[in-house]
């Protein structure tokens, strides 16, 4: 197994896309890291480098899962690919992308697999120092002087900085694929305001990246929920397990289905996305997905952001907790909490709610909701 270092830097990510290369043409498998990580030497170790790599595997993904556990997603050059090919049909065709997300996480490196297939060389945004929205927009000019389409994609707290810096030339994409966390309803407002073509993607590691997009899967992808409303996903696009964990292989991939760690409904075969299955709150027997009380917050113009978690009570056996980042005109808490009640009763209501100055992020945009506990429940 090739281990490539990649701080988002040109050079480094350079390095990496001629290693994948060799990969997707049965060279060596790639594990892509960030040795920005402070983790990262533990999660290459815990991924036994020098072990012999599981056949047909041409990238290793690490990833922590909900647990925190390092492991390493399988995926294929088939999985890799058969994702690129449905992106690219369903977004128009294959056409030239921007990489502004990093590449040693699936939806980046997806970015790369994508511009192979399409037979171009993608551009590439200096992340070393941090996203930058003057740089995206000379990058996005620079880019679409060239013959389309144009692609690129981010996660939601790009699209915002872009958005409260005037746009930064995202406009000038035909389709703008954003995933790594949800959309809320107002971020999708704004976008669609300034004329940005959004598309919304739901996918993972295990999925070569996002593989359900605007609640509808990719062509050879299928959707199912299983027990307890627990979305399952199949296709072509799936990983082939984790990296020498036949336990948590043989738990998660069942019959040619992955068993997600989320939960869904299905409506007129549109996929909604409801949340984490260990993030639905039991609070008086009473269920309440934290996801959608988490967009009742973030739908009140005073909230920038919000995370709501699950915490140990004696009465309820949980209480409903809310971390709130407050925007330029902060609510009053009880202002926050009647908008809940107004929308999912009494039982969502956050007894906890905190006004913070930031969430804490893990990978892609995505909140650290361990950190938030943590916070909560000081």
């Amino acid at each position: 197994m090739r281990i490539v270092w990649t701080d988002g830097s040109p050079a480094s990510v350079e390095r990496l896309r001629a290693a994948l290369t060799d990969a997707l043409a049965e060279g060596p498998a790639v594990l892509p890291l960030d040795p920005r990580n402070p983790a990262a030497e533990r999660v290459r170790d815990a991924l036994s480098p020098g072990e012999p790599v599981e056949p047909g595997t041409a990238v290793v993904i690490p990833t922590s899962g909900s647990t925190g556990e390092p492991k390493g997603v399988l995926l294929s050059a088939r999985a890799l690919h058969a994702s690129a090919r449905a992106t690219h049909a369903r977004l128009g065709g294959p056409g030239r992308w921007l990489l502004a997300t990093p590449a040693h996480y699936v939806g980046g490196l997806q970015v790369l697999v994508r511009s192979a297939l399409a037979g171009h060389r993608p551009a590439v945004l200096d992340l070393s120092s941090g996203f930058d929205p003057g740089a995206f927009a000379e990058a996005a000019r620079t880019l679409t002087a060239t013959e389309g389409p144009h692609y690129t994609a981010l996660v939601p707290t790009q699209l915002s900085r872009l958005l409260d810096a005037g746009g930064g030339e995202a406009h000038r994409f035909a389709a703008i694929v954003l995933g790594g966390a949800a959309l809320d309803d107002r971020l999708r407002a704004r976008a669609r305001e300034a004329g940005l073509s959004i598309v919304s993607a739901y996918g993972m590691s295990e999925t070569a990246s996002g593989c359900v997009y605007d609640g509808v899967p990719l062509d050879g992808v299928r959707v199912r929920l299983g027990e307890g409303d627990r979305i399952e996903l199949t296709g072509d696009v799936l990983a082939h397990g984790y990296r020498l964990r036949p336990d948590l292989t043989a738990e998660a991939f069942r019959d040619g289905w992955f068993r997600t760690s989320d939960v869904g409904r299905l409506r007129d075969g549109r996929l909604d996305v409801l949340g984490r299955a260990d993030d639905v709150i039991n609070t008086g027997g009473v269920k309440v997905p934290a996801a959608r009380v988490e967009r009742v917050l973030t739908a009140h113009p005073g909230v920038a952001a919000a995370c709501v978690v699950g915490l140990p009570d004696p009465e309820w056996g949980q209480l409903v907790a809310a971390a709130v980042v407050a925007g330029e005109v902060p609510p009053r808490a009880e202002e926050l909490r009647e908008a809940v009640r107004a929308e999912l009763g009494g039982p969502g209501v956050p007894k906890r709610l905190v006004f913070v100055p930031e969430l804490p992020l893990i990978g892609p945009g995505k909140v650290d909701r361990a950190a938030v506990r943590t916070t909560l429940l000081g």
